[in-house]
């Protein structure tokens, strides 16, 4: 396991390739810990709004805006990075079976 950004897709143990894909390549972490953070700080935005707090809420709602935009603007780079590397592998392997993609 660990990381394999030199080829995150599992071409051998599956059918599915790109089931666990994150645990076998970390690349996406970031992205994955970032719209988690976002999530916390949209709680964190929502209570103090509840609580009156509007220079809080406001402040949270801007750090909301900026992981969420962050980490799914990283996802989106690594699913694009992921697919170009499994076409150039189906392109220097022509015998391997191609899966229509899921994400």
């Amino acid at each position: 396991m660990g990381d394999r950004a030199d080829d995150p897709v599992d071409h051998v143990r599956t059918t599915r390739k790109h089931a666990g894909q994150n645990w076998k390549n970390t690349a996406a972490m970031p992205g994955l810990i970032a719209v988690g953070l976002g999530t916390a700080a949209t709680c964190i935005a929502l209570f103090a709004f509840a609580t009156g707090h509007a220079v809080a809420s406001v402040g949270a709602g801007a750090v909301t805006v900026l992981l969420f935009g962050g980490g799914v603007g990283r996802l989106g780079r690594e699913s694009r990075r992921i697919r170009r590397i499994e076409a150039r592998y189906l392109r220097e392997h022509p015998e391997a079976d191609v899966q229509p993609p899921a994400s």
